[in-house]
């Protein structure tokens, strides 16, 4: 079990529903952005411990403890998931706050929507064709069946743990199979506690297992073991394509999740009152930490000065600080090194020719002087060919564009090796749905941003990712299809194809 010892939180590998130690003893720190302190030590997987955790979701899979149940009898287990998670909101969002500085209104949503992301899987697990009826033609009958896959891993980010962590937790498991999830590990702790969750709901040993450690020990086992069935990934680009390959030499199936550098057109009849809060909302929520952050927007020539100047004063409103606080609208980024990024790239911006308009600089917090704190970042007069315009930040850091025509706009909109997100502001729905045919990105917001729907399937274009999450989509991502045809012919004459022998 997980303890609590003088403020330190410690937490063990997760395997075979029970809590263990690395077979080496080794741990490693978690760290507190808000201050930089260390708040929790966790066990460190091995490869040992890694090729155990496979090689019990393999064995829970292949007894049919979890597989071979029905449906219906999954999804009345992971109901009671559910259930459980809504009990413990306040320990998970804690542990959500303690280590990945998201704030008070966000780290307590997240508990909540996993425990609606659950239910409803489990309303479209009863909406699914598990076996789907073809029409009869002569005496054959004809079946499709889908059935889970087997073994899966999941490899998901530290920027939103429980939630990333659950987009592949739920549909896996509501689909009967197994998985092992190797968090990052700056934000194993909500991932961890989940998995304690659902043995206590039901789910069999075995079936839910939980392995923190390095990429270079875990995550390359977790691509490459043979006894694993497919890789679910989010996370950057360059390492989705590592992933890609080394899942290629035993064709697993892959879902990818990856980068974005999400553009959002606003046209000269936009709503500015909706507009400006809601595109700061795209750049700054959680820190700028978010895949499908609106970080290029594009403003015609007519609006350009007022969009940067109102951008500039909404900014200055919001508070940045301890994640703790209810009146906190940004915390801190998740690590001294993310912070050295973001202000390299701010540096960049600057030698580029950009010219700032709000913020660049680290923010101290009384009291919390040595958290990782940054202000909102409003560049102008910028490039879509420089590398503020071209490169995922991952950080509070816009980057306004100047457009002339509509077709310059979607132009430089769809310019980008990826292809995640995207947005429209204007009054205009009919013409903004114009756009949106044109706009090559997996999700298009029409005034608004980061707003997502479970029954809508999420994933990006080019290199934003292979692929989808949430909706009925990811029920086929989970699951093999097979063919099964029946002969009703009992007469050797009524089969003319046996004929030719």
């Amino acid at each position: 079990m997980p303890n609590e010892t003088e403020q330190l939180i410690e937490f063990s590998l997760y395997i075979n529903g029970k809590w263990q130690s690395a077979e080496d003893n080794q741990t490693f720190n978690v760290y507190n952005p808000a201050n930089g302190q260390i708040i929790a030590k966790v066990s460190k997987a091995s490869k040992d411990d890694t090729v155990k955790a496979i090689t019990t979701a393999r064995k829970a899979f292949d007894s049919g403890v979890w597989s071979r149940k029905s449906y219906q009898e999954r999804g009345e287990v992971l109901t009671q998931f559910a259930s459980i998670i809504r009990k413990n909101i306040d320990e998970i969002a804690q542990l959500d706050i303690l280590s990945s500085g998201a704030t008070r209104r966000k780290a307590y949503s997240d508990p909540a929507r996993a425990a609606d992301l659950i239910d409803q899987m489990v309303k479209k697990l009863h909406q699914f064709a598990h076996v789907e009826f073809l029409p009869t033609v002569g005496s054959n009958h004809n079946e499709v069946w889908r059935e889970p896959i087997g073994v899966v891993s999941a490899i998901t980010p530290w920027n939103v743990p429980l939630m990333l962590a659950m987009l592949k937790v739920v549909p896996a498991l509501a689909m009967g199979n197994s998985i092992i999830v190797k968090p990052a590990s700056n934000t194993p702790l909500s991932t961890l506690k989940m998995a304690e969750l659902a043995t206590q709901a039901g789910i069999p040993d075995g079936v839910f297992n939980v392995v923190p450690g390095s990429g270079a020990e875990v995550g390359d086992v977790l691509t490459t073991h043979p006894s694993v069935d497919k890789v679910a990934f989010t996370g950057s680009t360059e390492i989705g394509k590592n992933i890609m390959a080394q899942a290629s030499d035993t064709i697993k199936r892959v879902t990818l999740e990856l980068g974005g550098k999400s553009p959002a057109i606003v046209l000269p009849d936009a709503d500015l009152d909706i507009a400006i809060p809601g595109i700061l909302h795209g750049f700054c929520f959680h820190s700028g930490q978010i895949c499908m952050s609106g970080t290029r927007l594009l403003v015609h020539d007519s609006i350009y000065e007022e969009v940067l100047d109102r951008l500039a004063k909404c900014a200055e409103t919001i508070k940045v600080g301890d994640p703790q606080s209810p009146d906190t609208g940004m915390g801190p980024v998740i690590s001294k090194g993310q912070l050295d990024s973001i202000l390299g790239y701010i540096d960049v911006g600057i030698q580029e020719g950009a010219r700032l308009v709000y913020g660049g600089q680290r923010v101290i917090v009384e009291g919390l002087e040595e958290g990782y704190y940054i202000q909102p970042t409003i560049f102008a007069d910028v490039h879509n060919d420089m590398r503020i315009a071209q490169e995922e930040i991952f950080g509070p850091v816009l980057a306004v564009i100047r457009y002339s025509t509509l077709e310059e706009a979607i132009e430089m909109a769809n310019d980008s090796i990826y292809g995640l997100a995207a947005g429209v502001w204007t009054k205009d729905v009919v013409t903004a749905k114009q756009i949106v045919k044109e706009l090559r990105a997996g999700t298009v917001w029409i005034n608004d941003w980061h707003t997502m729907r479970f029954d809508a399937p999420f994933g990006g274009y080019k290199q934003s990712g292979i692929g989808r999450e949430l909706g009925e989509d990811v029920l086929y991502e989970y699951t093999q299809t097979k063919h099964v045809h029946t002969s009703l012919a009992r007469e050797l004459d009524q089969r003319p194809a046996y004929s030719i022998f």
